[in-house]
């Protein structure tokens, strides 16, 4: 049921997300970036944002899931709020989408370019 929950919560946030398989794991693509990934664990649904800058950049408000490098594991009788995973996809779209005023994850240096 996490899953599906998770599921339809990702999709209310980005609604025009192509639903993908990725690594084996279900996915959403939004412009040809994906956004989010989930995968169904024995006692959690892992979260993956596809990002190893993502979950860094938010410490206080994962501070109560246990985490990989590259995941967020969701207890199976917890659940991540649409704010938060409004929040991890904003991110994750403008780490993807590069400007001026790009969001990086705190002591990330901005990419060096090769003239």
């Amino acid at each position: 049921m996490l899953m599906l929950q998770l599921r339809e919560c990702i999709l209310s946030v980005v609604p025009d997300a192509e639903e993908i398989i990725s690594y084996g794991m279900p996915a959403f693509r939004v412009d040809g970036t994906i956004v989010a990934g989930l995968l169904a664990n024995k006692s959690y649904v892992g979260y993956y944002p596809f990002s190893g800058t993502v979950l860094p950049a938010l410490p206080e408000a994962l501070a109560s899931f246990r985490q990989t490098k590259s995941a967020l594991h969701v207890p199976l009788d917890r659940t991540l709020s649409r704010p938060l995973v409004r929040t991890l996809i904003r991110l994750r779209l403008a780490q993807a989408r590069p400007t001026s005023r790009s969001v990086r994850a705190p002591g990330a240096s901005a990419p060096h370019h090769r003239r």
